[in-house]
Parts: structure tokens; sequence; C-alpha cells
């Protein structure tokens, strides 16, 4: 069992260091929101005024929280160097959304994706992508987030789960409601450097840890690839005990990205076409995310904002991937209880890190790591949850003529309905079967590829109309209920249906079929559908511009370094092919 020490007990330099976080992120938050409540522009897109550093940080600081530093440990520990492949995997969709998507969006002058839906296809797929976008907020993002900070804290410090869940929100939703994307994206610039900082020193004490009386992070890496390897003694039991749960086969490589097709969270396939069910989903037309971009103040800044994200992909497994294999390490005996246990046990892992390997005087510092990701998330996905309800839902249905200062009030009002809401459900969120890392992805793959498959065919073919996005988008929900509920209900199924990531792809295609034939057999769109605003026109795509006066500020040079790098890491890691 991952048991950590009895009390978690913070000196006062950890006072100190908790205590300058909260003020330097107030200071921050303040002076950048000052002015952010009379313009919706200002309050929803930070006047699209937000540079590159600010872009590219803001990015990844919504992208992690506890489902990374949680979850994805906990993850690590279970499955292997497998699951870096959400991390690396992104050099696909960066690398399209820096070429094609983000001259295409930033052209297009929107606030919100449901937006673009709207104008592209059709008043209904617009009120439906706003809908689901603000109920997988909630339920992917928010209350998963909310869940696993309360987890920690009530680990760390004895506190009631209701009562961390609570303070967490409070404290971490402030800036959001406060100052809007600016004061967001700020706070999130300085909380991404806090987050790495700290996580990269629980690597290295980790790595520490395992080499012993050496104290070499070169020999604690050696002992960490060596275990995680399972040719001997109990590392290779317990991985011989739960191969067949981990990927439904006899023998199972943990230092491999390329899994088989049956692998329950990674199977090959997904390394391919994950780019189209949830990639494309998640990083362009997933609105917490994509805010970011819209907020840039023109194509450079955005692109060389991506390009910084790709960078700190490239180094996130070193944070979020390590620290599980170096417990598995240390403690493969928590692989010999039930399988149910196991993922449960699995997520107290960075707990555990920080308990005992953090002497005091830095634990305040790891404590505000772990904070900022929790923050930066919250902050983040409550805003665009915000400025989504409010634009195309209040806007929309409630109030076309509001003014601007009503559109900003209602914001900040639908921030407070919208946290409460994630602090209920997150207080029931406490028996997850496969972990918290688990639970976020599969929902994604079920989120994601409807939308995902309607977007990529209706931006590539102008014969794609209304009809067939909206019932694309019907279908692949109502195909992805009758998928789980197939493998739920039917024992002799094809094992390689099982994986969540396989069903997202299998539904992506799906609709993609579905899209193309109903539009076929419907009336074409209308000419204000398909302008160069709304349909790639490769002609007039920007493509090249806005890519820096000089190679060593060229978003070529940085990007073809962060893909190289990328290679580089799969190529190490691809391990025995299938």
């Amino acid at each position: 069992m991952i048991k950590g020490a009895e009390t978690f007990s913070l000196d006062w330099l950890d006072y100190i260091a908790i205590i300058s976080y909260f003020i330097i992120l107030a200071v921050i938050g303040i002076w950048t929101g000052r002015k952010e409540k009379t313009e919706s522009q200002d309050y929803f897109l930070a006047g699209r005024s937000l540079p590159w550093y600010v872009v590219g940080s803001s990015f990844i600081a919504s992208n992690i929280s506890t489902e990374h530093f949680i979850g994805m440990i906990g993850a690590a520990f279970v499955y292997g160097v497998c699951v870096a492949a959400s991390e690396w995997g992104n050099v696909l969709s960066f690398s399209i959304l820096i070429w094609i998507f983000i001259p295409f969006l930033l052209a297009s002058r929107v606030f919100t994706t449901p937006e673009f839906m709207e104008r592209r296809f059709h008043p209904i797929l617009r009120q439906f992508f706003a809908i689901l976008t603000i109920i997988s907020n909630v339920v992917v993002f928010l209350a998963a987030v909310l869940y696993g900070g309360g987890l920690a804290l009530e680990n760390l410090f004895g506190w009631n789960l209701w009562f961390s869940i609570i303070s967490l929100a409070v404290v971490a939703g402030s800036w959001a409601i406060y100052g809007g994307l600016k004061s967001v994206a700020w706070t999130d610039f300085f909380t991404v450097i806090v987050m790495i900082i700290g996580g990269l020193m629980v690597t290295i004490m980790g790595l520490d840890m395992l080499s012993g009386d050496s104290h070499s992070i070169v020999d604690g890496w050696n002992i960490m690839i060596e275990k995680n390897q399972a040719q001997a003694g109990i590392w290779k039991e317990v991985v011989e005990k739960n191969a067949y749960n981990l990927a439904r086969t006899d023998t199972y490589d943990r230092l491999s990205l390329i899994q088989p097709v049956t692998h329950q969270t990674t199977p090959w396939p997904s390394l391919i076409f994950g780019l189209f069910s949830v990639s494309i989903w998640y990083n362009v037309i997933n609105q917490f995310m994509i805010q970011r971009v819209l907020g840039a103040k023109d194509m450079y800044h955005a692109r060389m904002g991506i390009v910084l994200a790709g960078y700190m992909k490239v180094i996130m497994p070193i944070i979020i991937v390590l620290p599980g294999m170096i417990l598995f390490a240390r403690y493969p005996e928590v692989m010999q209880l039930s399988w149910e246990e196991i993922p449960r046990e699995a997520d107290k892992g960075y707990i555990h890190m920080l308990q005992t390997l953090i002497p005091a005087g830095l634990r305040g510092l790891f404590l505000a790591a772990l904070f900022g990701a929790i923050q930066s998330t919250v902050n983040s996905v409550l805003n665009s949850t915000a400025t989504v309800f409010t634009l195309d839902i209040y806007k929309q249905w409630i109030s076309p003529k509001a003014s601007e200062k009503k559109l900003v009030f209602m914001g900040m009002i639908s921030s407070i309905f919208i946290l409460v809401i994630s602090i209920v459900i997150a207080g029931f969120i406490n028996r997850l079967s496969d972990g918290l890392f688990i639970y976020v992805q599969s929902l994604y793959t079920f989120f994601a590829p409807p939308f995902s498959a309607v977007f990529v065919l209706g931006i590539l073919w102008r014969r794609i109309n209304g009809p067939g996005a909206v019932a694309a988008v019907f279908f692949g929900f109502l195909f992805g209920f009758a998928m789980k509920f197939y493998v739920m209900t039917f024992e002799n199924h094809p094992l390689w249906i099982e994986p969540f990531a396989n069903q997202g792809i299998i539904n992506w295609g799906a609709c993609a079929i579905v899209c193309i034939v109903v539009s076929l057999m419907t009336k074409p769109p209308r000419p204000e559908q398909v302008t160069d605003q709304l349909t790639f026109n490769w002609k007039k795509l920007n493509m090249f511009s806005y890519l820096g006066n000089h190679w060593y500020t060229s978003v070529i040079t940085w990007w073809s370094l962060f893909v190289i790098l990328i290679l580089g890491m799969v190529i190490i890691f691809s391990g025995h092919v299938l």
C-alpha cells in the first residue's frame, strides 16, 4: 500500500512560500483585471492583447490540473510510459493548429466556437454545442479538478472532502469572475512557472530516493528503468498478473509507447487517429483552450504561443509520468491488490511523494504548484464556460439586445452558478473505479468525436451542410451510448472495441460517414455559409505570413525543433512494436 507520513507538517518557511504565492497571484490578478469590466471583448478575449509567452503559458496551465498531478501519475504507476502519449501526441494537433487553424480562426473573428458552428452549419448546432460544452466543462473538467484537489487536501491535512472542494473552488475561481480572460491568462503565466519548478523537483527527489545511499540521479534513473522493465522479482510477477487487465494480452511492456490494439488506455490506433477523434476537439474547438489563441495580439503571437506550449509538452512527462514509474519501482506490491483497488491506490502517489520526499521548508512550494494546477484550470474553464453561456445562450435565447455591461455582468453571475454546480458534482465523484485519469479521458472520447468530425469536414469541404452536420452530431451521441451498452451487455464482444480510445475513433468515422451521406442527399449550403472565413480557401489562407522577422524569432525554426524533439522521444520509447 502507498502510505505517507502520519502527519503533513509545515515549517514557517512553507507558510512564507504559500503566502508569497497568493500575494503575487493577487497582485497579478488585480492589476491585469482592473480595467476588464466594460466591453465583452475585453472581458472574454482580453481585448485580443495577449503576447505569445502568455498565450503559450496559459494554454498549458489551463490543460494541467489534478487530472495530471493526481490522475496521470496514478495512470503511469499502473500502465507505464505509454500514458505520455497523451502529451507527446499533441505534436500533430499543435502543428495543424499552428499552420492551418490559427490563420483560419483569427480570420473568422469569432468569440466562441459555438458561434462558428452556427455561421458554418445551423443555429441548432450552435445551441447543442453550447449546451454540451457547458456540460462537458462542468462534468469533465471543473468537477474532476475540484475533486482531485479536494482529495489531495483531505489526504494531506485530514480536511473534510466537502470543505476542501468548496475552499478550492472559491479561491481558484476568484480571478475568472473578477477580471476575465486577461486576469486568468496572466495569473496562468505565473502559476505555470511554479508548477514546472515544483514538479521537476519532485521527480528529481524521487530519483534520488530510488538511488539509495549513492544519492545519484543517474543511478535512480537506471533503477527506475530496470524495475519498469519488470524482468525479475515482484515487478515481473505483478506485471504478468495484471497483463490481461492492462492490455488483454499475456505479456506487457511498461516502457513502450506503442501498445496492442486492446490496450485499455493507449491502443496503437489512438496514436494516429486520436488526432481526429479527440485532439482537434480538445485543442482547436474546445472553448477553454482556444480562447487563449483568440485573445492573442496577432497571428504571430498566437502561433509562437502554441510553439511554446509544444516545448512544455516535451517536458511534461518528466513531471507527470516519471513520478508514477518511480513509485512503481518503489512500491510494486500495490499491483498485487484487486484490479478495482489498484487505480484508487495509485491516485495517492503524488500525495505520498509530497509527504515522504519533500523536506520541511520546500513543501510550501510544492503545495503552491499543486494549487497552481488546480487554480489555472478552474479559472480557465470557468471563464470559457461563462463566455459560452453568456454569448451563446443568454444573448441568443434570453436577451439579444443586452448591452455590453449587461453581458459582462451576466458573465460574472453565470460563473458563480457554474462554480456552485461543479462543487456539488465534485463532492460525489468519490467512487472512481478506474481512477481519475481514466474517468476524464473516457469522457473526452465520448464528447469529442461528433463535433470533431463535422468541424473538420465542414472547413475542408464546402459541400457539407447544416442538415448533415446536425444529423451526424445527434447520431454520434446515440452511437456512443450504443457502443458502451454493447460492451457492458454482451460478453462475447471483440476485445478491440473495449478501449475507450478505439470507441472514439470508431464513432468519429461513423459520424463522418453520416455527415457526408446526409449532406449529399440534401441541398448544398447557402453561399454565406461557405465563405473564406468559414471554409478553407487554400489560395487565400495566410499560412506563411506572420512567421517572424529573423531566423531566431521564426515560427518555422522553433516549430521544427519542437517536432524533432517529440519524434526523438517517440523513437526512444517505441519499444517492441505490437
